[in-house]
């Protein structure tokens, strides 16, 4: 067994639930009297190492800008790009999609879920809120669209309604001549009331969500500073309608239906979701302890955060940047956002549009197709990667996250190839870019859910410290542990978990104690580990 926590097999630890009692073995007689004692391994201290960001990776107008950014922020550059990448997904929502194969309907949206790990004071927030910046502008331009576009409606809804009044009033005075007269109370359509274009949510009830959605069907952006609070509200009883809601948003395909006896009936033609926060390493880990532990939360939502960055942040000496921002990169920015939203998906992307049997179109956003290029590429890169997620060697809930790759790699195909200025079939370049990704992404996503161990690993850290210090003694119980709540081991599910690692690397071995009753397990401390 290696003593690098990238090198050993993480998916078969992350599949212990009950780590001690998966694996206890009992033995027939004392390892320390017939000499049976295990190899002590040294244990893992360090997170599995990621692929480091590259500018390369983001199209190639919005590279100065990003970098611009990193320079004055000063944080690792994997925040900038995972949130351009993000905020470039709802941009574009689902007004266009890619159908990744030649034939078939199969089609995917460039919304995406993204989040990024870092702990307190390495510049999160500053890092996502400089990148949405763009978003924010064109949130508060359509807001003042809307208030004019307000105004001009309620004008036409009052003379509406004194047309209507005055028909009525006619209608009423030929029937006082003549009751038995032919009136006419038709009248032109109430004008609808405009709707309010919304790119960037930051704080919303589902049913709130819901109507935004409605009116939105492009898709919206939601925006938390703490992802993993909002996870948590999910999964709190009674939110089920909440979290189904998500999940529903983020492939963008279907539409929701909702009915209630006081609000009624509403119908969602579609709902589009992109979801990106940031959190903190140790919040983030918990989740998913819980999350893979088929828990109620195990149903693929923290899965479908495909760009989960969790990057390491450079021990470098700190410097005052104060510099004025990149005019020209940062106007060069905007302008790829306003070409987004501003776009036609038939006329500037020249999309297909669908159609249905009978020729007509079927209402469902146009699309766009790969180039024979970019075909090749994913076709060759999808072989590999189902024949991993087959391949048995994947804990569950790794092979959940990668699954969703099939989405992911062509939604960012889509997003790179329109933000670079691409039109027609989706370019080779943008697949290779996007491919690129999906190899980077996957470092940080075994990075998280090896997390998990990490944890685990500090627990049993802990335990052998008070080994060492002669606070644990030779067939202890693991009511002795935690019944003392020590830091790391204040119940006896973390305690268990502590144990079953030392277990796994040799400072201890189970036995069977004879009680008379029920069976008790007791631990023997291997000699070398008090040393």
């Amino acid at each position: 067994m290696s003593t690098h926590l990238e090198d050993f097999d993480i998916n078969a630890l992350l599949a212990r639930n009950d780590v001690a009692k998966a694996r206890t073995s009992f033995f027939a007689k004392s390892p320390s009297t017939s000499g049976d004692w295990p190899e002590i391994e040294p244990l893992p201290d360090s997170l599995k190492p990621v692929e480091p960001f590259d500018m390369a990776l983001l199209p190639e107008s919005l590279r100065p800008w990003a970098q611009d950014i990193v320079n004055r922020v000063q944080c690792p550059p994997d925040f900038i790009g995972a949130t351009v990448i993000c905020a470039l997904g709802i941009a574009i929502g689902r007004r266009v999609g890619v159908r990744p194969k030649l034939r078939d309907d199969w089609t995917e949206y460039g919304n995406v879920w993204g989040g990024i790990v870092g702990r307190p004071g390495v510049m999160k927030s500053p890092a996502m809120s400089a990148i949405l910046a763009p978003l924010k502008r064109l949130d508060i331009e359509a807001s003042q669209r809307y208030e004019d576009e307000l105004a001009e409606h309620e004008n036409a809804a009052k003379l509406h309604k004194m047309r209507q009044d005055a028909a009525d009033k006619k209608a009423m005075a030929t029937l006082k001549k003549n009751q038995d007269a032919t009136v006419d109370l038709r009248s032109p359509g109430a004008p609808e009331p405009p709707k309010l274009k919304r790119y960037l949510i930051n704080d919303a009830t589902v049913e709130k969500l819901g109507e935004i959605c409605a009116d939105n069907p492009q898709g919206v952006g939601v925006f938390r500073d703490e992802l993993v609070s909002l996870l948590k509200g999910l999964d709190r009883d009674g939110q089920e309608a909440a979290r189904g809601f998500y999940l529903t948003g983020w492939n963008g395909n279907d539409g929701y239906t909702v009915d209630r006896i006081m609000r009624g009936h509403q119908r969602i033609e579609a709902v589009c979701l992109s979801l990106i926060g940031s959190t903190q390493p140790g919040r983030l880990s918990e989740y998913l302890r819980i999350a893979i532990a088929a828990g109620a939360a195990d149903d693929g939502l923290i899965q479908r955060f495909g760009v989960l960055v969790w990057p390491d942040v450079p021990r470098q000496t700190w410097e005052n940047v104060d510099c004025w921002p990149d005019a020209e990169a940062k106007h060069a920015a905007h302008a790829v956002f306003k070409r987004l939203v501003d776009a036609d998906p038939v006329e500037t992307w020249q999309a297909e549009v669908p159609t249905g049997p009978d020729g007509e179109p079927d209402g469902d956003p146009p699309f766009l197709r790969l180039s024979p290029e970019a075909m090749e590429s994913f076709v060759e890169w999808r072989t590999e990667h189902e024949n991993t997620l087959r391949g048995g060697d994947l804990h569950p809930a790794m092979e959940s996250h990668l699954a969703k790759y099939r989405k992911l790699v062509p939604s960012l195909a889509l997003v790179l190839h329109l933000a670079n200025g691409g039109t027609g079939p989706v370019a080779d370049y943008a697949m290779n870019q996007a491919l690129a990704w999906a190899a980077y992404l996957r470092s940080h996503a075994e990075r998280a859910y090896g997390s998990v161990l990490v944890a685990e690993v500090s627990g049993a850290k802990a335990l052998l410290r008070r080994i060492k210090a002669g606070d644990v003694t030779d067939g202890f119980s693991a009511r002795d542990v935690y019944r003392n709540q020590w830091s790391g081991l204040e119940n006896r599910e973390a305690t268990m978990k502590a144990i079953g690692v030392l277990i796994e690397y040799g400072y201890l071995v189970a036995e069977a104690a004879e009680t008379g009753g029920r069976a008790k397990s007791i631990y023997r401390i291997h000699p070398g580990a008090t040393r």
